[in-house]
């Protein structure tokens, strides 16, 4: 084995992993406590008090449970997009990964038992404490979140142990960022003033933390394997301490802003003005926000000074890493005890209507043509996704043209008519009034699943993409090599198959509709969301079969998808005659507790009429695109038959006129 280099040798060893990770961890408990101590969080309850065992230690286990989630996901991060594989540097990132995991589960379910305890107020030897403490776990929001997020942390322990390619890393990821999702249900969030964006902007916050702070960690425990060679196993890869910096370090300033821009959306629900910052919790969000700025000075400082030194100075970057952690610790505890103290605004508002409570926020005013186009209900997440596909387009295209590189003007219209129409659908006038009335609901799914999809399509943002993001040669998985991965999958595959597609299209309505899925998209947040991502992502899979251009899955012959089109058309009008004719009322107890007294089966026809007649004009879109592809690929082919007949001197028709002669040569012995 080649000797190691400075890089190597600079490298925090076991010892100095332990000190860090000590120090993180007391920075956190110290600054937690005290928090807790200035604000009262840790005074004995009034009523109900379950003794000093929940007031300490509930805290101190959430704030191991929060950090050993932070390096599951960072780990996880890293290990699927900033290391190369095989490495002994990727193995140790998803081991760590896979055993912060279980650690997590495990203080998740100490969280779970001791918020019980904290809840019921009793300790579990207490009478008829199993009995209230399963009501809690699986009748209560708080308690069901607690215990699928412990549920899914040992999941995603199960899988990372056994993860041994990038996509078990991948899937690694994926499940450790869903098991965060729950907890942004819980606590503040669950109150009903301004429900959906506390919850929006809670999660994302909670995503950002965890892969910015665990990501940060993650590089520093694999820094003892760069910079030398990886020794003699088979296929095993250098990592390089520079390449690995400068990419934590994009990731780092993502994860930055989303941080920023999430915790101020959240705050300003929470204080409820300025005069808020004048209580117990604005001043521990005043103490979040120094941290937040602070480590943004050190992450800036790193990025322009420290990495472009690393190859003579690798200390530094420990150091320095080491210090952000343990003021990433220190903002930690801060967060846990913003959980466990009382906000300025409740979270309930006890002036609020039936309607209003069960939709967390003011009902809209009547609704009219005007106020359809004018009246706005932001939700975050979407326009987090919506700016996100918009500028990340336009700097493609940018870059194509900086280099010489040509892109049809019109496919950048299409994408842009499909970003905006996206943002209206999900955050304007259809987001506001889209749970009032199940005709404003079905006008906003029809323009989801049918009109916006077609517009992204027609931009070919996969085929930019491609042509734009950058290859990497180490062998790990950038953007554009995940994007790969995903277009050559079996699951696209088997997906995006135009007679699959056609049936999650198509099927889709029946199983959402009449089940229980209908209403509990109603109800949560987190349900209303996923119908969002699945009606839209068929509606794309069904338009990308007819019109797409990107590569992807098999796309059958121009009539089989002329007449594919029209059956999967025909199956929808049959959908929307059904609630027509229908008079059994979906979602019953949800619309009668929205408007009181309305005439909840006519509206419901009435939506039948929207899915029947709002299909009509994306359906002579997707045949006239159909149709404009059928004539563009013959005029094509004809094109190609042109470009070969002029090389070869026409030498296929020469050859079908010599089959020609010799079969009038065969035939003409026999006259």
């Amino acid at each position: 084995m080649a000797a190691p280099t400075r890089t190597a040798r600079s490298a925090p060893g076991p010892a100095g992993v332990v000190l860090t990770a000590s120090a993180v961890l007391l920075a956190a408990l110290a600054v937690l406590l005290t928090a807790l101590a200035l604000a009262g969080g840790l005074n004995p309850s009034v009523l109900g008090d379950p003794g000093p065992l929940v007031r300490y230690g509930l805290p101190v286990a959430r704030t191991v449970h929060d950090l050993a989630a932070a390096l599951a996901v960072g780990g996880f991060a890293v290990a699927a997009s900033l290391l190369p594989h095989p490495s002994p540097a990727w193995t140790r990132a998803t081991r760590a990964a896979a055993a912060a995991a279980g650690v997590w589960a495990v203080a998740g379910l100490l969280v779970l038992v001791l918020t019980a305890m904290d809840i019921i107020g009793a300790a579990p030897g207490a009478p008829d404490f199993g009995a209230q403490f399963a009501q809690f776990a699986q009748s209560i929001d708080l308690g069901r979140a607690l215990l699928v997020t412990t549920v899914l942390a040992a999941v995603t322990a199960t899988v990372g142990a056994a993860a041994t390619r990038p996509a078990g890393a991948a899937w690694g990821l994926a499940l450790s960022v869903v098991a965060l999702l729950p907890l942004s249900l819980s606590g503040h969030a669950s109150g009903s003033a301004s429900h959906e964006t506390a919850v929006s902007s809670l999660g994302l916050h909670l995503v950002g933390v965890t892969a910015w702070v665990g990501g940060l960690a993650a590089v520093l425990l694999v820094l003892p394997l760069t910079g030398r060679s990886p020794g003699p196993g088979k296929g095993q890869r250098p990592v390089d301490l520079t390449t690995l910096a400068t990419r934590y370090s994009a990731v780092a300033l993502g994860c930055f802003a989303l941080v920023a821009l999430s915790g101020v959306v959240n705050a300003s629900v929470r204080l409820g003005g300025w005069s808020g910052l004048t209580s117990a919790y604005g001043a521990l969000v005043v103490g979040k926000v120094v941290a937040l700025v602070a480590l943004g000075v050190f992450g800036a400082w790193h990025r322009r000074r420290t990495i472009p030194l690393l190859a003579d100075r690798p200390w530094a970057f420990t150091r320095i890493a080491a210090g952000e952690l343990v003021l990433m610790g220190a903002a930690t505890g801060l967060g846990v005890a913003l959980s466990r103290s009382p906000t300025p605004v409740p979270d309930a508002v006890p002036t609020a209507t039936p309607a209003e409570a069960l939709l967390g926020e003011p009902m809209p005013p009547a609704l009219t043509v005007g106020r359809w186009f004018t009246q706005v209900s932001p939700d975050l997440l979407w326009l987090l996704i919506g700016a996100a596909l918009l500028a990340g387009y336009l700097l493609g295209v940018a870059r194509l043209r900086a280099r010489g590189d040509g892109w049809p003007v019109g496919r950048t219209v299409w994408w842009v008519a499909g970003c905006l129409a996206l943002l209206f659908v999900t955050s304007g006038g259809p987001a506001a009034y889209g749970r009032i009335s199940f005709s404003t609901h079905m006008l906003q799914h029809m323009l989801l699943t049918m009109a916006v999809p077609p517009l992204l399509v027609l931009g070919a943002p996969v085929t930019l993409a491609l042509r734009t993001l950058p290859a990497r040669r180490d062998h790990s998985r950038g953007p554009r090599e995940w994007l790969l991965a995903v277009v050559h999958s079996r699951y696209l595959g088997v997906v995006g198959h135009p007679l699959v597609a056609a049936a999650l299209f198509a099927g889709s309505l029946i199983v959402f509709y009449y089940s229980p899925l209908f209403e509990l998209a109603l109800r949560t947040h987190v349900g209303h969301e996923l119908m969002m991502f699945h009606f839209l992502g068929t509606g794309y899979l069904f338009s990308s079969a007819l019109i797409g251009v990107d590569p992807g899955a098999h796309r059958p012959p121009y009539p089989l998808r002329l007449i594919l089109l029209l059956a999967t058309m025909a199956f929808h009008a049959f959908f929307g005659v059904a609630l027509m004719q229908g008079n059994e009322l979906l979602a019953a107890d949800w619309f009668s507790r929205i408007t009181p007294g309305a005439d909840l089966l006519a509206n419901q026809k009435e939506g039948g009429d929207i899915a029947w007649g709002i299909g009509e004009v994306p359906t002579v879109v997707l045949i006239l695109g159909v149709a404009i592809g059928w004539s563009r690929s013959d005029t094509r082919e004809n094109r190609r038959r042109d470009r070969k007949a002029a090389r070869d001197g026409d030498a296929e028709l020469g050859e079908y006129n010599a089959m020609l002669q010799r079969l009038s040569e065969r035939d003409e012995p026999r006259r």
